[in-house]
């Protein structure tokens, strides 16, 4: 037996019958449910068991909630609730101790320079303390009391032999390079005046090395040199 067409309700034959949508069809009655344009098995869309074509396909939109009582009321509970849970977290985890910041080329470059600021502070610090002391020795000295005798003088005295005077030892020099080259693997951008730029393929010189998250080199296509970080270049 034949079925019938979910269309107009009449006997679909087997040379005219489309099945689709759990449903059977006259090719003719395989139509969109707005504008009635004749669809086929390539450009129909279900939706409930009905075809629409793709103009007419209904578009699924949320349902927005109207802000009664009973809602706003809900929202401010909920708001509490989570207000409540955040203050027992924070007194459980409260004295633990501080969570651990992932030592990052980056936060190693901050650290470093702010030990610079320290270092340069404490310099300063110490040439004004230093600086007082002389002033102060060069003030006029009160008279020596009624029965001091003056010591003799290193120019009176040819067997005075004066401890010498100790030497400041000079600056520590820069660690040499040892000639290493590297080749730039990806581009990077300064983010800092101490730093440098440079291009993919571009080969780095007189590289040195200042920690495993940076060094120090010069790009020999611009000239420039300065600090880049060591996970953008490879020997």
């Amino acid at each position: 037996m034949n079925p019938l067409c979910s269309r107009c309700n009449r006997v679909v034959y087997p040379t005219e019958k489309v099945n689709c949508l759990d449903k059977y069809w006259h090719k003719g009655c395989f139509s969109c449910e707005v504008c009635k344009m004749t669809l086929n098995m390539k450009n129909y869309k279900g939706f409930e068991k009905r075809p629409y074509c793709n103009a007419h396909y209904p578009k699924t939109t949320f349902t927005s909630v109207a802000d009664t009582p009973e809602n706003l009321r809900l929202k401010q509970q909920s708001k509490m609730q989570s207000q409540v849970l955040y203050k027992e977290e924070f007194e459980k985890n409260k004295g633990k101790g501080f969570s651990v910041v992932a030592d990052t080329p980056e936060m190693q470059r901050i650290k470093r320079t702010q030990d610079q600021i320290s270092n340069i502070k404490y310099h300063e610090e110490f040439e004004k303390s230093r600086m007082g002391g002389e002033a102060a020795s060069s003030q006029p000295h009160n008279p020596p009391p009624a029965g001091y005798h003056q010591p003799p003088s290193a120019s009176h005295n040819y067997n005075y032999d004066p401890a010498p005077e100790p030497m400041r030892q000079p600056a520590a020099a820069p660690p040499p390079s040892g000639g290493k080259r590297y080749r730039a693997m990806y581009d990077y951008t300064a983010a800092d005046e101490d730093e440098v730029s440079f291009q993919d393929g571009d080969m780095i010189v007189d590289v040195q090395q200042i920690d495993e998250g940076w060094m120090y080199g010069r790009v020999e296509r611009t000239g420039q040199q300065g600090m880049l970080p060591a996970n953008y270049v490879a020997m």
